[in-house]
């Protein structure tokens, strides 16, 4: 089967490849992604999330702390090197909730969830990347579960944490 690589970039490439579907030859773009990583931190019944603006999306987005994976990566470093660079937190240990396939019709891009143990201020804090604008902001559960209901948090990775966390409240675990 025939792959054309038709754009590389710092973030992701984009390739044109052939698939069979139904006995039939036909080409599909594909990005390529090496995925990213999400971090739940609750902590006295509120979560932490990072504002930015997504100039993608023209939005200023509420998320969990979160990045990109490297190649080869294991997710769980990527998930405590995002943590101490976008809040200067570290934890005992990351418990994974789930890891998703995003847009799995065009993407080969996966996003790992974790959950944050015991969180600390980091000992040494990591730069931020140069081209990060972020501020971080607690919010109860609840505000933040509500937002998700008005959809005004829209990040994917942070409805299921969020939701993560309201089952775990409910449940009492």
């Amino acid at each position: 089967m025939k792959v054309n690589k038709v754009f590389s970039g710092v973030v992701f490439d984009v390739i044109q490849k052939d698939v069979v579907v139904k006995d039939m030859v036909v080409n599909r773009d594909v990005v390529l992604s090496p995925g990213g990583v999400g971090v739940l931190v609750v902590k006295n019944g509120k979560v932490l999330f990072v504002k930015q603006m997504r100039h993608t999306i023209d939005e200023i987005t509420l998320e969990i702390p979160a990045g990109k994976l490297e190649y080869g990566e294991d997710p769980k470093d990527t998930g405590r090197r995002e943590l101490n660079e976008e809040a200067g937190l570290d934890c005992e240990d990351l418990i994974k909730i789930s890891h998703f396939a995003p847009t799995p019709g065009y993407s080969s891009e996966k996003i790992w969830i974790y959950e944050a143990i015991n969180v600390t201020e980091a000992k040494e804090r990591h730069e931020m990347d140069e081209d990060e604008d972020i501020e971080l902001v607690w919010m109860d559960l609840e505000e933040a579960y509500q937002q998700v209901l008005e959809d005004k948090i829209v990040d994917g990775k942070t409805i299921i944490a969020i939701q993560h966390a309201m089952i775990k409240k409910k449940e009492g675990y």
